[in-house]
Parts: structure tokens; sequence; C-alpha cells
């Protein structure tokens, strides 16, 4: 069962590729430059629901999966607990996001609820994979390649974040951002699993 799990890092790094490529497919003149992600699943989007059926709720799954997995394998070790704490809530926060959608409208100045919750849900999300490689980064358990690769991926996601923001005031391409800042996580999330198998 652990040869299983210890793959489910790797599944989901690459599965989100996926998943939003595909969902993009059904969703005319998407633009993945100019829209968020969340955008697929938004409120009376093309893929309202296709996308989260095949992507938050399937990589909330293997998020949640690896976390335990992360701390199944070092009980004894707090650091790497943690780790695996910070997977399992990007796992559950993945879920909420997929529950409720963004709005259509994603500059809207008066959000529903339900978008609101997304934000936020979206916010702890990217503050979990920060925290994760963080923690990598200061812990001497951790070989000095893997360290340094953390460090980068934290330095490149609050660039490209800074980037995001400055490009949602002037409606430019958030998405592109977006994409970026989130895939300097993801790619951590693929590199660590590797790591964690070797």
């Amino acid at each position: 069962m652990d040869s299983f799990l210890s793959f489910t890092g790797i599944a989901a790094s690459i599965w989100i590729v996926l998943g939003i490529y595909i969902a993009s497919r059904f969703y005319p003149n998407y633009s993945h430059s100019k829209q968020f992600c969340s955008e697929l699943g938004a409120f009376g989007s093309p893929t309202q629901k296709l996308s989260p059926a095949i992507n938050n709720y399937p990589l909330g799954l293997l998020f949640a999966l690896f976390g335990y997995y992360v701390i199944n394998s070092h009980p004894g070790h707090i650091p790497t607990i943690i780790i695996g704490a910070m997977t399992i809530t990007h796992g559950i926060c993945t879920w909420v996001c997929g529950h409720f959608p963004m709005d259509a409208d994603p500059y809207t100045t008066t959000p529903s609820k339900s978008c609101k919750i997304h934000t936020w849900s979206g916010l702890i999300m990217l503050v979990s994979f920060i925290v994760a490689p963080v923690i990598v980064t200061f812990s001497s358990y951790y070989s000095w390649p893997l360290r340094l690769l953390s460090a980068l991926s934290v330095v490149g996601c609050v660039y490209f974040s800074y980037k995001l923001a400055k490009s949602l005031e002037r409606k430019t391409v958030p998405g592109l951002y977006q994409r970026l800042s989130y895939g300097c996580q993801i790619l951590w999330l693929l590199i660590y699993s590797i790591f964690m198998i070797l």
C-alpha cells in the first residue's frame, strides 16, 4: 500500500496539468494566459461541472493520500509531519475550491459567498505549499539539492504571485502568472515526491 501511496504526489503533479488542459478543450475560446484555472469551474462556465469532477476532487484525494504517506513514513520527524499536514490541507482546500465555485467575473467588486470561500481556500492552498518547502529549506534532515530546489520554488512562487497581483490590477495576463506561481509549487511537489521515493 505504501508503495502505491508514495507515487500519489507524482500522480497529482501530472494530473493537474492534464486535467486543466482537458477541461479547457471543452471551454470555447478559453485563454490560459488571461483566465484563471478556477474560471473553468466558475458559475455559468461551460465546464462548471466537468472541471471540479476531473480536477479538484481527484486532485484533492491525491494530495491527501500523499500527505498521509509523508506523515506515515516519518512518524517521529516533526518537520516532515508538518509537511504532510500541509499537503493534506492543500488537498482539503482543493476540494473546497471545487465545491464552491468562483464568480463568472473574476474582477467583480461584489463577490458571492461561494466566491469568497473559494478565494480564502485558494489562499490557504498557496500558503500551505509555501510553508512546506520553507520547512525543507531550513531542515538539515534533507539533502542540500532538495533544500536548494525548495528555496528556489518558494522564491519563484512569491515572485510570480507578486506579478499575478499586479497583472490582476491591470487586467492583463493574470492566468499566465497564476500558472507560473502554482507551477513552482507543483514542480516542488514533484521533486519532493521523487526524493521521497529514492
